[in-house]
């Protein structure tokens, strides 16, 4: 479950397709909820497969902790016990090692890999670490954080090369010493939105109430709880349907739960399988961060355009960007529930002929620009030119 795991299973599929060899190395599923999923408790090291991906499994002190010495331990704890993937790494003799980011502490054990079987790293930033850390309040600035940024430019210079899922990200890396880099959009996966469309042949609009979806983590990041606390969407004829886990669940829960008059519904989450067919029972979505994040675009914003569903964003930076760039929605400052509640109401007045144009737009930037096939190309193309 989650946005990362989803675009790397699917990359991984996307790149044995195209012919390379991939095997992952990865922490016993513990996410989002920070503990060892039961079906794994008590296991060392464990190996699977999963649609003819190689899998193997190690431990790590699993935590979601708000604070941030624990999720540092949890971090460096998988650090630790993933170089014993050492001797299966050397047997496969890989072109490539792959490190994701973050956790950026996994990127000492990648380039430790790499050096010690004769391969090329690669970091894939997907958000950059500790400056987004920084900005949530899940650190300050000090000592941790200056040793942090060091290991953070550390990994950029070191490495053969490396990828930013955001344009932003790919600034950073060229201006922080990295020697190559690629611009690897999180994207989305078209075909399992088309399947999912031609199930739901009626895309008309709901009737009643404006039905309003937010679909992801419930994390501090995202901010969710103080949304359902400080916008009344049943007074602005609208619903606020949520799904996902993290942190903050159980505090929406309850408010849900003491609260409902506010036409909030908390649903249970769905799997990565079933969230086309699910974006798509509502009208549009809504996609908060508590503030701007350098270099971060919610892999929401994709699945939303892929959906067809109009998207208010609150998130500044380069998500905002895209949302103006490509008409497929509405902006707003995060934090900013007055103008979120003005955006929501003047949404519910709009007539099915002006939605189904930005409709129209978020399915046309979702095809051309960020279909994850054409992502999966790109990097098979630098991957095999530089190999």
């Amino acid at each position: 479950m989650g946005a990362p795991q989803s675009r790397l299973y699917e990359t991984v599929l996307g790149l044995q397709k195209r012919g390379w060899q991939v095997k992952v190395i990865t922490a016993l599923p513990n996410y989002p909820k920070g503990r060892v999923f039961p079906e794994y408790r008590g296991k060392v090291i464990c190996r699977e497969q999963i649609d003819g991906i190689d899998i193997t499994r190690y431990p790590l002190y699993s935590s979601h902790s708000k604070k941030s010495v624990p999720r540092i331990i949890s971090m460096f704890s998988f650090g630790f016990t993933s170089l014993f993937s050492l001797r299966r790494i050397r047997k496969f003799q890989p072109a490539y090692i792959i490190t994701e980011s973050p956790p950026l502490t996994i990127g000492l054990t990648g380039l430790a890999l790499a050096r010690l079987s004769g391969a090329k790293h690669i970091m894939n930033v997907s958000d950059i670490w500790p400056l987004s850390a920084l900005r949530l309040g899940a650190i300050s600035k000090g000592y941790l954080y200056k040793k942090l940024e060091e290991l953070e430019h550390y990994l950029y210079k070191r490495s053969y090369a490396c990828m930013g899922q955001s344009e932003e990200i790919k600034e950073r890396l060229d201006s922080h010493g990295s020697k190559m880099s690629l611009l690897f959009r999180n994207g989305v996966d078209m075909q399992r939105f088309d399947v999912a469309r031609e199930k739901n042949v009626d895309k008309h609009r709901t009737a009643g109430s404006l039905k309003i979806v937010y679909a992801g983590l419930l994390g501090i990041a995202q901010g969710v709880a103080d949304i359902c606390k400080h916008i009344n969407f049943k007074k602005l004829s609208a619903e606020l349907h949520i799904y996902g886990e993290g942190s903050e669940r159980q505090k929406i829960e309850k408010y849900v739960r003491d609260n409902p008059d506010k036409g909030i519904v908390l649903h249970k989450s769905v799997n990565r399988l079933d969230i086309p067919s699910t974006l798509m029972q509502y009208d549009i979505t809504f996609i908060p961060l508590v503030t701007s994040i350098y270099g971060a675009v919610p892999s929401k914003v994709y699945e939303a355009m892929a959906a067809e569903l109009p998207i208010i964003f609150s998130g500044g930076g380069e998500g905002e960007k895209l949302i103006k760039q490509y008409d497929t929605g509405w902006t707003c400052a995060p934090g900013d529930y007055a103008a979120i509640s003005e955006v929501i109401r003047s949404v519910a007045a709009m007539s099915d002929s002006e939605l189904s144009l930005i409709k129209e737009n978020c399915l046309d930037a979702a095809r051309s620009v960020f279909d994850r096939n054409i992502q999966i190309n790109n990097l098979h193309r630098f991957l095999e030119k530089n190999i």
